[in-house]
């Protein structure tokens, strides 16, 4: 019984849902799609697969973050097999990694890194008994995360021999799953769906007349509510001075957290919130992927999200330990703006493009030793250079089909911001709607609603977050057994 092993290896007593399904789709041999809730330990699919089958395993992961956390996760557990190939190690330690590559177990690697043409003989002489495609919303062009390497997993699983797959992701719409199963080039797969739905977690938004009250009112939700919490910005500067102005009304135990930090302080403050020396995170969507803490009691969105993939995978940070939590979204007027200007921020303008072509057309072909310079001149984002940087330098053609690449590729592009201006439209009419709004994102994934509204479903179905008072995770009197692991860590990170 998959049961005994999942005692063996994790401790576990039962599955959450979904993760028997998927695991035993992966030992019948069948490439797997699934798409199971955030939350519901998507990571114990591949792991507990892996120990249950010969050969190393390989997953792909979008974040450096992630991985780290996920590699640490495991090491703390026992699993010693365990590496990620990626900027954490020195010059030394990736030469030792690589020389002994054949001795790992779980190999976590970007999708990036997996384009070094070295790198990928190392991993080819490997029998790799298991493909994973860790957050694989990232592999379609509709997906809110889109990332230009994902695309290319198909190339790689041919290289490799097409090895079983295992793709999983907690947010697609059908369209996005049809985009990965056919990036993939999946001809034969198993498809495990789940619902997006996280009854235990409550949803309410909240409407403020001004930005200045929205901070009042952001500092009255996190004195009422009580255990762990994440607060979401879109700005790392707005983060920074959101967890300055809690820290100076008293609230000490609270930290920033931001792709702009350094590597060394993002690993530290997720370990203090891990570890529950940190209430409370205010952060950007850098934070969260792979952050396995399962009391985390709500969370709240200061600006409005772009796409309800992405609020729905971040609300789903709350409430992994099955009991109530709650989401809150923070609007005053305008907040819709912020999201359109990020979105534009994404994507390279039609300008950007007729300029880069003029500079491909006029000068020589030696111009292509300069990329920093180019994307400096052309007032591209890392983002939106990101693709660009694609045709124009990693690849040997010529002036004639980088031109042709380049139009294509400006198609696309105005094709993705009509979707991404109508992933803010529908947030923003969310926003606003007088319904059931759990209903509405059931809806969104083309899921039918199946249970009655509640008071403790949504703001639309009276329910308010500021009547709600968890109970303490430490009850008074009431013995707390700390593991050894939890001690070591409070050691070194004090």
């Amino acid at each position: 019984m998959l049961e005994n092993e999942l005692k063996r290896y994790f401790n576990y007593d039962s599955f959450r849902p979904g993760q028997k399904e998927v695991i035993s789709s992966v030992l019948e041999g069948q490439h797997t799609i699934a798409m199971l809730p955030t939350g519901t330990g998507k990571s114990l699919c591949y792991q507990l697969s892996g120990y249950l089958l010969n050969g190393p395993v390989l997953v792909v992961s979008p974040l450096l973050s992630l991985m780290q956390d996920q590699v640490e996760q495991m090491r703390m557990n026992g699993e010693k097999r365990v590496v990620a190939i990626n900027s954490f190690l020195s010059g030394d330690e990736r030469k030792r990694t690589l020389a002994n590559l054949k001795h790992y177990k779980f190999i976590f690697i970007s999708p990036e890194t997996l384009t070094n043409t070295r790198l990928m003989e190392q991993i080819q002489r490997l029998k790799i008994s298991l493909f994973v495609i860790d957050e694989a919303h990232c592999i379609s062009q509709w997906g809110y995360d889109f990332r230009p390497d994902y695309m290319k997993l198909g190339e790689v699983r041919k290289n490799l021999g097409d090895p079983l797959t295992l793709a999983l992701t907690a947010t697609a719409t059908k369209e996005v799953l049809r985009d990965i199963i056919q990036s993939l080039r999946l001809e034969q797969y198993q498809q495990i769906i789940f619902s997006v739905d996280r009854p235990n977690i409550a949803i309410s938004v909240t409407h403020i007349e001004s930005y200045r009250e929205k901070w009042d009112c952001l500092y009255r939700y996190v004195q009422t509510l009580k255990g762990a919490g994440i607060i979401y910005f879109s700005s790392k500067k707005v983060a920074e001075q959101a967890a300055k102005l809690l820290q100076e009304k008293g609230i000490g135990r609270v930290a920033a957290y931001h792709g702009g930090m350094d590597q060394e302080s993002r690993i530290l403050i997720q370990q203090q919130f891990l570890m529950n020396q940190l209430d409370i995170i205010c952060a950007t969507s850098a934070f969260g992927m792979g952050v396995n803490k399962e009391n985390i009691r709500y969370v709240i969105h200061f600006h409005m999200p772009g796409q309800m993939e992405s609020y729905l995978q971040e609300i789903g940070r709350a409430g992994r330990d099955g009991k109530s939590s709650v989401a809150i979204l923070l609007y005053s007027p305008g907040d819709e703006q912020l999201a359109y200007q990020l979105s534009e921020a994404e994507i390279p303008s039609e300008q950007q493009f007729d300029w880069l072509a003029k500079m491909v057309n006029d000068r020589s072909e030696g111009w292509t030793n300069e990329p920093e310079t180019l994307q400096q001149m052309g007032g591209f984002t890392d983002t939106s250079w990101r693709m660009i940087a694609e045709i124009l330098f990693k690849s040997s053609l010529n002036k004639s089909m980088i031109l042709a690449n380049l139009l294509e590729y400006k198609q696309h592009c105005e094709s993705r911001r009509k979707v991404k201006q109508e992933k803010i439209a529908f947030m923003t009419r969310w926003v606003f709607s007088k319904t059931c709004r759990r209903k509405q994102i059931l809806q969104y994934f083309q899921e039918k609603w199946e249970r009655e509204d509640s008071d403790s479903c949504c703001d639309q179905c009276g329910f308010d977050p500021l009547t709600l008072h968890y109970v303490e995770e430490k009850e008074e009197g009431k013995k707390v057994e700390i593991s050894w692991k939890q001690r070591l860590a409070d050691i070194l990170l004090n």
